[in-house]
């Protein structure tokens, strides 16, 4: 979601909901996006801190500092303390996407996706992409991989694993 805009993209897979789909979203989404915003080096990723994008998460982690390195945008990772889900747009959306199909019979991608298609977030239809990519559970890195992984990441002082800045490689 672009704040300033109101523009939604909603990717939704057909595998495991894993760290590796959600990367592979935010790099899809970036590649559509990017473009119209060359002036843009930093991303702050506001997060609900899922299984999946959790900041002790190794394998999310580590594909967030490749995208930074890949992209040379800083990321801000600032995670959303437990049960405030209220101030979370993203849980914002999902319920006017619940609203909107409203008890239809969700028994086909294609419904899924023409009705997600034909909501409306802040006077906009979304842009809704579907995933077919099978995705492993279970990845994670090792412990000398972590190791090396975790002097990237720089962990607020007082805010730890809710506030995370990476710096791409070439900034480092």
């Amino acid at each position: 979601m672009i704040p300033q805009t109101g523009e939604l993209t909603l990717t939704m897979g057909q595998s495991a909901k894993t760290s590796d789909f959600m990367v592979d979203a935010l790099e899809a989404w970036w590649r559509e996006a990017g473009p119209r915003f060359p002036q843009v080096k930093e991303l702050v990723i506001n997060a609900d801190n899922g299984p999946e994008t959790n900041s002790q998460r190794t394998q999310f982690m580590q594909r967030l500092v490749d995208f930074a390195d890949h992209t040379g945008l800083r990321l801000h990772l600032v995670y959303y303390p437990p049960y405030h889900s209220k101030y979370n747009a993203i849980e914002r959306c999902w319920g006017v996407l619940e609203r909107h199909w409203n008890g239809t019979l969700l028994s086909t991608v294609a419904t899924v996706v023409g009705w997600a298609k034909t909501m409306t977030w802040k006077g906009l239809h979304p842009v809704v992409h579907v995933c077919e990519k099978v995705y492993a559970k279970g990845v994670r890195l090792g412990k000398a991989a972590k190791a090396k992984l975790d002097e990237r990441l720089q962990r607020s002082a007082t805010l730890g694993k809710w506030d995370i800045r990476i710096e791409p490689r070439s900034m480092v």
